[in-house]
């Protein structure tokens, strides 16, 4: 039996052992997987998304201020002596009749002439529905930019920790040897304590290095909606890619593409119908309205005495004087219309601004990217030389020492202009109107 027992074991890891460690095993996230799963789950969007749900509803209310409108009463009148319903209304009896009349009326009413009232409401519900859409764009394009400025910092905070994780090594071996060296009695205890101080302050940086990369991940999972301890990788894209376009160029894409541009056209077409609205209080409303109804003295207005009546109407009407509502009311409209025009030259303005900056922002890490580049190359050849000297003790260990601290400074420059740079090129994307890229 437990020969049997083992070959079944066997025979299931091999069988299911390979799914179930890929099940366990966790790819790393890639730049696109984390945009999508962000738009997926982001409440901001969600609530953008839902807003164009409640603009579609005020559209469609708008649209039934067209349409007949149709409504009924129904009422029940006790007198103090009785009555009785004839064809000519409700008239007293004295002691005969009955003291109780039911009552049903109804009207159908079509509007037909309000001023412009009504198709400015439908074409403001309208552009609600616009800018409900384009904020959606908005608010994706903003989602997209989160998402790619914390993976460029995650993998900054990576290489941070990989810099410090080397340099704690290189102080450890440089230790080792001057503990060597001081034990055959080349070198004073001076370079062993040396050795031991900058090792110690190297492993306080790791450490910092560490919860830095922790916090990074924390605050990309809380960006992603998942528990903020899920365990993940990122794929290293943390690389230089020349950005093809001159500054003319994107700033003219970004004229033509931004939506908030497009909101600021919405917002000012919807200030011109407010004043439509406010101006059809010049105008009379002119409607046609049936009424039909029917007067009993029982409840269900079927009785031998009853009194129904129809008529048909059509019904004008004017303002004559409101001491001046109506003309306030359009002066402010047409103020909000300027103010209006106004945002949308600020806006336009700060777009400028904002593409300028983000290009030169672009420029600077570009530049930065090339010196510390360099600045590597030559911190190490530092460290080959003064290692090199420290072992025929031309150099001192404090040589040593320093030209290890260059080195890991040098690296650190490097990563994060090339972590500056990334992030200021989604900037600039972002400014532009685009998505990704």
């Amino acid at each position: 039996m437990r020969v049997k027992w083992v070959v079944g074991s066997i025979l299931f890891i091999i069988l299911y052992g390979g799914s179930v460690v890929a099940q366990t095993s966790q790819e790393p996230l890639t730049l696109e997987e984390s945009i999508k799963i962000a738009i997926e789950r982001n409440l901001q969007l969600h609530s953008a998304v839902e807003e164009i749900t409640a603009s579609q509803f005020r559209e469609k209310e708008a649209v039934t201020n067209f349409l007949p409108l149709w409504t009924g009463q129904y009422s029940y009148t006790r007198y103090n002596s009785p009555v009785t319903v004839g064809s000519s209304g409700i008239s007293s009896l004295g002691s005969s009749g009955s003291r109780d009349i039911f009552n049903f009326g109804t009207t159908v009413s079509q509007p037909l002439f309000t001023g412009g009232l009504t198709l400015a409401n439908y074409r403001l519900g309208k552009l609600g529905v616009d800018i409900s859409k384009t904020t959606v764009e908005i608010v994706k394009r903003d989602i997209v930019l989160q998402v790619r400025a914390l993976f460029f910092n995650i993998l900054r905070a990576i290489k941070f920790r990989d810099v410090a994780t080397q340099t704690v090594k290189q102080f450890e071996a440089q230790l080792e040897v001057a503990k060597a060296f001081f034990e055959v009695g080349i070198v004073a205890k001076n370079d062993v304590l040396q050795a031991e101080v900058r090792l110690a302050n190297a492993r306080q940086g790791l450490v910092k290095a560490e919860n830095d990369l922790a916090v990074a991940k924390s605050s990309f999972n809380t960006l992603l909606r998942r528990d903020i301890n899920t365990p993940f990788n990122v794929v290293d894209i943390l690389e230089y890619k020349a950005f093809p376009i001159l500054f003319e160029e994107s700033l003219e894409e970004a004229l033509r593409q931004r939506t908030e541009i497009k909101n600021a056209d919405f917002a000012i077409k919807q200030a011109q119908e407010s004043v439509k609205i406010a101006k059809s209080g010049f105008f009379p409303t002119v409607s046609l309205a049936g009424n039909y109804t029917r007067l009993s003295d029982v409840p269900g207005l079927h009785s031998d005495l009853v009194n129904e009546r129809w008529t048909v109407q059509t019904l004008a009407t004017f303002t004559l004087w409101n001491w001046g509502n109506t003309a306030y009311k359009v002066g402010e409209s047409k103020v909000r219309v300027i103010q209006a025009q106004d945002s949308k030259n600020q806006l336009i303005d700060s777009i400028i601004l904002e593409v300028r900056q983000d290009y030169l922002n672009m420029l600077t890490a570009e530049k930065n990217i090339n010196v510390a580049a360099k600045s590597i190359e030559q911190a190490e050849e530092n460290l080959r030389m003064n290692e090199e000297r420290y072992k025929y003790q031309v150099a001192t260990a404090t040589d040593v020492l320093d030209a290890v601290t260059l080195l890991a400074q040098a690296r650190t420059n490097f990563f994060s202009a090339l972590a500056d740079f990334n992030i200021a090129k989604a900037q600039l994307e972002r400014a532009m109107g685009r998505m990704y890229p």
